[in-house]
Protein backbone atom coordinates (compact mmCIF):
# COMPACT_ATOMS: atom_id res chain seq x y z
CA UNK A 1 0.00 0.00 0.00
CA UNK A 2 1.49 3.39 -0.98
CA UNK A 3 2.34 5.78 1.81
CA UNK A 4 0.75 9.21 2.08
CA UNK A 5 2.56 12.49 2.61
CA UNK A 6 1.65 15.97 3.74
CA UNK A 7 3.75 18.54 1.93
CA UNK A 8 3.57 22.12 3.20
CA UNK A 9 5.55 24.94 1.68
CA UNK A 10 5.09 28.26 3.40
CA UNK A 11 5.09 31.29 1.13
CA UNK A 12 4.85 33.83 3.97
CA UNK A 13 4.62 33.78 7.76
CA UNK A 14 2.91 36.95 8.99
CA UNK A 15 2.26 35.92 12.61
CA UNK A 16 4.94 33.67 14.17
CA UNK A 17 3.02 33.54 17.48
CA UNK A 18 -0.04 32.01 15.81
CA UNK A 19 2.22 29.59 13.97
CA UNK A 20 3.76 28.53 17.30
CA UNK A 21 0.30 28.02 18.81
CA UNK A 22 -0.72 25.99 15.75
CA UNK A 23 2.41 23.83 16.09
CA UNK A 24 1.54 23.00 19.71
CA UNK A 25 -1.86 21.67 18.62
CA UNK A 26 -0.86 20.22 15.25
CA UNK A 27 2.03 18.08 16.52
CA UNK A 28 -0.09 15.81 18.76
CA UNK A 29 -2.86 15.72 16.13
CA UNK A 30 -0.39 14.54 13.49
CA UNK A 31 1.10 11.95 15.84
CA UNK A 32 -2.36 10.67 16.81
CA UNK A 33 -3.14 10.34 13.11
CA UNK A 34 -0.07 8.19 12.57
CA UNK A 35 2.12 10.87 11.00
CA UNK A 36 5.90 11.04 11.24
CA UNK A 37 7.62 14.36 10.65
CA UNK A 38 10.48 13.92 8.17
CA UNK A 39 11.24 17.61 7.50
CA UNK A 40 10.32 20.73 9.48
CA UNK A 41 12.07 23.94 8.61
CA UNK A 42 15.82 23.74 8.21
CA UNK A 43 17.81 24.71 5.18
CA UNK A 44 16.06 25.22 1.85
CA UNK A 45 17.55 25.77 -1.57
CA UNK A 46 14.78 26.81 -3.95
CA UNK A 47 14.95 26.48 -7.72
CA UNK A 48 12.73 27.60 -10.58
CA UNK A 49 9.59 29.19 -9.07
CA UNK A 50 10.35 27.80 -5.60
CA UNK A 51 10.33 29.89 -2.45
CA UNK A 52 13.06 29.38 0.18
CA UNK A 53 10.75 29.49 3.17
CA UNK A 54 9.67 26.94 5.79
CA UNK A 55 8.97 23.46 4.36
CA UNK A 56 7.32 20.57 6.21
CA UNK A 57 7.09 16.93 5.08
CA UNK A 58 5.09 14.38 7.08
CA UNK A 59 4.80 10.68 6.24
CA UNK A 60 1.81 8.42 6.91
CA UNK A 61 1.48 4.66 6.38
CA UNK A 62 -1.16 5.25 3.69
CA UNK A 63 -2.71 7.99 1.58
CA UNK A 64 -6.06 7.35 3.28
CA UNK A 65 -4.48 7.78 6.71
CA UNK A 66 -2.97 11.11 5.60
CA UNK A 67 -6.36 12.36 4.39
CA UNK A 68 -8.10 11.20 7.59
CA UNK A 69 -5.51 12.94 9.78
CA UNK A 70 -6.08 16.23 7.92
CA UNK A 71 -9.84 15.89 8.45
CA UNK A 72 -9.58 14.96 12.15
CA UNK A 73 -11.20 17.19 14.77
CA UNK A 74 -7.84 17.71 16.50
CA UNK A 75 -6.15 18.97 13.34
CA UNK A 76 -9.12 21.14 12.42
CA UNK A 77 -8.74 22.82 15.83
CA UNK A 78 -5.09 23.53 15.03
CA UNK A 79 -6.10 25.08 11.70
CA UNK A 80 -8.49 27.46 13.47
CA UNK A 81 -5.60 28.73 15.59
CA UNK A 82 -3.40 29.13 12.50
CA UNK A 83 -6.12 31.06 10.64
CA UNK A 84 -4.48 33.86 8.61
CA UNK A 85 -0.99 33.63 10.15
CA UNK A 86 0.57 32.05 7.07
CA UNK A 87 0.17 31.63 3.36
CA UNK A 88 1.13 28.10 2.40
CA UNK A 89 0.80 25.48 -0.28
CA UNK A 90 -0.51 22.36 1.50
CA UNK A 91 -0.87 19.09 -0.39
CA UNK A 92 -1.58 15.48 0.44
CA UNK A 93 0.19 13.22 -2.02
CA UNK A 94 0.34 9.48 -2.56
CA UNK A 95 3.72 7.75 -2.56
CA UNK A 96 4.78 5.27 -5.20
CA UNK A 97 5.34 2.29 -2.86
Amino acid sequence: MPKGYWVSVYRTISDPEKLAAYNKLAAPAVKAGGGRVLVRGGGVVAHDAGIAERTVLIEFDSFEQAVAARESAAYQEALLVLSDAVERDFRIVEGID
